[in-house]
């Protein structure tokens, strides 16, 4: 349920996320660091000869290095969950279309960062940790001004925000999680009651929806009849 410190949380590409309390969490690029290594591995695959033993052993090297590429991204997944729910007890983070946007022109880098995996994750840990999570709209998290509303726009380019009507400068990143959190907050207020909304682990494998106990059951059928 709703209770405690809120955390807005904007991920993006130059700095993998960005919190409502001004941290920063550069972006580890893990496939771009193995890069090189993948090519060399790959290229070795593609001179050998397919079904001889010596093309299953290099295949098994480079299903070897995608696997620790994965395990690794994996792990700081859950090791910048297991922080946000260190700082807060509710975390908010935007209702993004991951899949859809790793089909454009920077789908390549939105694949590496696994930004999908990390909100199911960090849903995951909030649930095995008693933390509220929910998901924001994102229309417009960086164009509006966390401290008055008015809309704010900037391209890509400016990675500072500063509002001229009320003169507030933060870092545009920032300035998202703020918005994103402003959102939640309210979010919570126009649910009619706090328990709307629960953190569950949806999707992942051997994780099952835990039925409410709040609600009693009547029984089917007549009620038992006193004896004489």
């Amino acid at each position: 349920m709703p209770h405690g410190h809120p955390i807005g949380v904007d991920v993006g590409l130059e700095k993998f996320l960005a919190t409502s309390d001004g941290v920063l969490v550069k972006s580890p690029k893990f496939l771009k660091v193995m890069q090189s290594k993948l090519k060399l591995l790959q290229r070795r695959l593609s001179r050998k000869n397919k079904r001889s033993k010596n093309y299953k052993k290099q295949r098994i090297k480079v299903a070897r290095l995608h696997h620790a590429i994965d395990n690794t991204r994996k792990d700081f997944h859950f090791k910048q969950a297991h922080a946000l729910c260190d700082s807060g007890d509710m975390i908010f983070m935007e209702d993004l279309d991951y899949r859809t946007l790793a089909k454009g022109m920077l789908g390549q880098a939105m694949l590496d960062a696994g930004f999908g995996q990390f909100r199911t994750i960090t849903k995951y840990v909030c649930w095995k940790r008693g933390k509220f999570f929910s998901e924001v709209n994102s229309r417009g998290t960086s164009q509006e001004c966390p401290e008055c509303g008015v809309e704010v726009k900037k391209d890509l380019s400016v990675r500072v925000h500063h509002c001229h009507s009320c003169n507030y400068t933060t870092d545009r990143d920032v300035a998202s999680g703020q918005v994103i959190r402003n959102r939640g907050i309210e979010l919570q207020r126009t649910a009619g009651y706090v328990g709307i909304q629960n953190a569950y682990a949806d999707g992942l494998p051997g994780i099952e929806m835990s039925q409410s106990r709040s609600k009693s059951k009547t029984r089917k059928g007549t009620t038992r009849k006193s004896k004489k």
